[in-house]
């Protein structure tokens, strides 16, 4: 569930140019070596495969009305489509035999549902038609994991490759569950009204972190469920929370009251990796940036220092590299493109 509403134009020039121009920014001492991957288009959530050869993405690029889901190598070689072009895609992660999970709307329509209606403000589309599917690496033999009414997406995988995570709207709130990889022994994981997403394992399998929107005031609550019946949430504050993978043990551990989301363990478990807007001068801009934080909410450190968007962070399976989506170094203002880098630790 990204909305990221940009505009596509790309060029043989721009992309000789866009190879070439540094992407360092000053004050980034976390990261070394940056790659872009990516040139030009709306190109997100990017995540390494068990193996860390290939990454696996959402973009809308060329002809393409809305997302689609794409593999490529680390190095950003061999691009190829594996969902079929139908309706819009979301949230997708690598199996561990190199399958494919991702998020789609097909099966409601062949067509983009429409964006969503920002006179009421900026939200998010919650489409209730995504339902999360698994393919072959190639695109075929797309089977659904999911088919209950409303929304199923924001699947990620354990790194054990036991179990998947997912955001669910099957008991009438947005919540988290887990499941088998075939789909089977579906468990509820969080209970307390609002939203409940994003969610990523821990190295070991043990504990869970995810994005969480929990209304308190009766206006809030009332906001919320009304939006909610139109399939739209309010993105504006997000803080980030932990759990044990059977949902016991519930903590936050933000309280910025920022837009803070895509949580990412970092290798040794012991912080968390994530986008925010906190530290931006005006948080109604899109100036997102990564940032770490002990599990238990101590030691806040900004790690990017770009001044338009820089988010969905994950580490490679050895720790090494960091995978991220930015609007950095854009041929055209909009543009959102995957990189590569070297961490620091």
């Amino acid at each position: 569930m990204k909305n990221l509403l940009f505009i596509f134009i790309i060029c043989l020039s721009v992309n000789s140019f866009a190879q070439t121009a540094p992407l360092a920014v000053e004050g980034e001492k976390r990261l070394q070596n940056i790659k872009q991957l990516t040139f030009g288009g709306e190109n997100a959530e990017a995540y390494f495969s068990f193996d860390g050869a290939q990454l696996i993405f959402q973009s809308k690029r060329d002809e393409l009305k809305c997302d689609q889901i794409f593999s490529m190598n680390t190095d950003g070689s061999n691009v190829k489509r594996i969902s079929n072009g139908e309706g819009r895609t979301t949230c997708s992660y690598f199996l561990p035999d190199g399958r494919a999970i991702y998020a789609s709307t097909f099966k409601g329509g062949r067509l983009c549902p429409p964006n969503p209606d920002f006179s009421q403000g900026y939200v998010w589309a919650i489409y209730p038609d995504y339902d999360i599917y698994v393919a072959k690496p190639d695109g075929s033999g797309i089977k659904a994991l999911t088919n209950t009414k409303g929304y199923d997406a924001e699947a990620t995988v354990s790194p054990d490759g036991r179990k998947i995570i997912f955001t669910s709207e099957r008991d009438g709130d947005l919540d988290l569950y887990s499941m088998d990889l075939d789909g089977k022994n579906v468990k509820r994981l969080t209970y307390e009204l609002g939203y409940d997403g994003g969610a990523f394992f821990s190295p070991d399998s043990k504990r869970i972190v995810y994005r969480a929107a929990h209304p308190r005031a009766d206006a809030e609550i009332k906001r919320y469920k009304e939006l909610l019946a139109q399939h739209l949430i309010v993105p504006t504050v997000f803080e980030i929370w932990v759990m044990d993978a059977d949902g016991r043990n519930k903590r936050r551990v933000t309280n910025l009251g920022a837009a803070s989301f895509a949580p990412f363990f970092t290798p040794d478990g012991k912080r968390i990796i994530f986008c925010t807007n906190y530290f931006a001068t005006d948080q109604r801009k899109r100036n997102f940036d990564l940032a770490v934080i002990n599990t238990d909410g101590t030691g806040l450190e900004r790690v990017t220092y770009n001044e338009t968007f820089d988010g969905f962070p994950m580490f490679s399976p050895d720790g090494k590299k960091l995978v991220f989506a930015s609007n950095r170094n854009a041929a055209k203002q909009g543009d959102t493109n995957v990189f590569i880098a070297d961490w620091v630790e």
